[in-house]
């Protein structure tokens, strides 16, 4: 990566940045959210599992600066349901899948304009720090078929991330609804037991020193270790 994709504006820029996104996809995105077929709505953790995150948000938050500094710890951790998605090969998965693991879900398309310099650092996150205990599960939301969507990895050098869908857009719409998402890219961090400590919108240097800390942050406060 180079120091212009290690280093996205500034906050203030940032937020322009997402508007971009948000405009570009505003028609797709909300045209499409009561046709949403993204099946039952799925919880990995129940609201007790969750009341032990809050030591987790605790210890990650001296970690939300920087480069990372838009991404916002909850006040309650929680499960979000609704949050469905396929793999590569057409399978249903759900965070339930990903369970002992420390997720970073984002959610990304063509059409968003901040994702195209998004996504690489989010690569370069996975190759670093990517492993049975932490894994960046970036799912994609365009609708159609493929083409496009792998079209888009391809051109922007993407080798390392899962390749995740959800051509409903239901995984969108189930953040809107919870208030988590109003553009893209959006993204959440989950830790093991599938519980929100954390969210933001717009896009973030996922390759950065501040972003490899908060994710180490947040899996060494599992009770397993660190990375």
């Amino acid at each position: 990566m180079t120091d212009r994709k290690k280093r996205l504006p500034a906050a203030r820029l940032v937020v322009i940045a997402a508007l971009i996104g948000l405009i570009a996809g505003a028609a797709a995105v909300y045209v499409r959210e009561s046709g949403s077929g993204n099946g039952a709505a799925v919880e990995t953790a129940d609201a007790k599992a969750c009341e032990a995150a809050k030591d987790r948000v605790a210890a990650i938050t001296p970690f939300l600066k920087g480069q990372v500094a838009a991404m916002a710890p909850v006040s309650e951790p929680r499960p979000i349901a609704g949050l469905s998605f396929k793999d590569k090969d057409g399978k249903d998965l759900t965070l339930a899948d990903f369970a002992g693991k420390t997720v970073l879900l984002n959610l990304w398309a063509t059409w968003c304009v901040p994702c195209r310099e998004e996504m690489p650092a989010l690569d370069a996150l996975q190759k670093s720090e990517g492993s049975d205990k932490f894994e960046v599960v970036a799912v994609n939301i365009d609708i159609g078929d493929d083409e496009k969507p792998k079209a888009f990895l391809n051109e922007t050098g993407v080798r390392e991330l899962g390749y995740y869908r959800d051509a409903s857009m239901g995984v969108f719409n189930a953040l809107k609804k919870e208030g988590l998402a109003f553009g893209l890219p959006v993204t959440l961090l989950m830790d093991e037991k599938g519980c929100l400590i954390a969210s933001m919108n717009g896009p973030a240097a996922w390759d950065s020193d501040d972003a490899k800390a908060l994710v180490k942050a947040a899996f060494a406060a599992t009770p397993s270790g660190a990375l």
